[in-house]
């Protein structure tokens, strides 16, 4: 199979139910990463920014902030699944076998799970599926369901909005 020359993400047409990806790289977590995103969400949970204190917690070091790994994963999601998505419609059952420390590094895994037209909305189908984080001691660290609002291929809202030019190339 030959890359497209031009890739605009998928659209609703696209999937099928079994279909599984892989995200393309994965994210090594930093310690600016965990604190800020801990400080932007008000979080104030010493286990993700006071060292002394997570040292004396049965992990021994501070524990990257959760909402930041689901983050973390849907956006590795993306490029794959939901690139033109409408939006978000929810993420359940969601759960975190394992912890996630600064230094480590998680790809995601995806696979649809169902397919319905919306009853609502022409330009748009729902997709749902089952994502997981994984690290790279081959651990699940985070799972979860998530559905979302996908654009089909000839939606308005998702036309070539490149502003192409008439103009000479000069070099």
């Amino acid at each position: 199979m030959t890359a497209p020359k031009e890739w605009r993400g998928r659209f609703y047409e696209d999937f099928s139910v079994g279909d599984v990806y892989r995200s393309r790289f994965g994210r090594t977590i930093t310690d600016t990463d965990n604190i800020w995103f801990t400080c932007l969400t008000m979080n104030t949970n010493p286990i993700h920014f006071n060292v002394p204190f997570a040292e004396r917690t049965q992990f021994g070091q501070p524990l990257v902030n959760s909402a930041f790994t689901l983050a973390l994963v849907t956006g590795l999601t993306v490029p794959d699944t939901s690139e033109n998505a409408a939006a978000n419609l929810a993420w359940t059952d969601i759960k975190l076998p394992k912890p996630v420390f600064v230094g480590d590094t998680v790809w995601a895994e995806s696979e649809i799970t169902e397919l319905r037209e919306s009853r609502s909305n022409p330009s748009v189908g729902i997709v749902s599926m089952r994502c997981r984080g994984i690290n790279q001691r081959r651990e699940v660290v985070i799972e979860f369901l998530r559905t979302f609002m996908v654009y089909k291929r000839g939606a308005p809202e998702v036309q070539d909005t490149f502003p192409a030019t008439d103009d000479d190339w000069t070099v």
